[in-house]
């Protein structure tokens, strides 16, 4: 089984959809209804559907 795994400090905004098997960097903002189809670094802020890399945090 293939699970989500998300790093420390990460925030996942209400309703968005995160595919099997995903990782999700440390320190990252899913917007709300977002929907992640690919892998999200560490220090992003991703949004839409498909979820897309908006901002840099650093």
């Amino acid at each position: 089984m293939n699970i989500m795994r998300k790093g420390e400090l990460s925030f996942i905004g209400i309703g968005a959809t995160i595919i099997q098997g995903i990782k999700i960097g440390k320190n990252v903002t899913i917007g709300a209804g977002s929907v992640v189809i690919k892998n999200i670094p560490d220090n992003v802020i991703a949004v839409g559907n498909p979820a897309k890399i908006v901002k840099s945090k650093k």
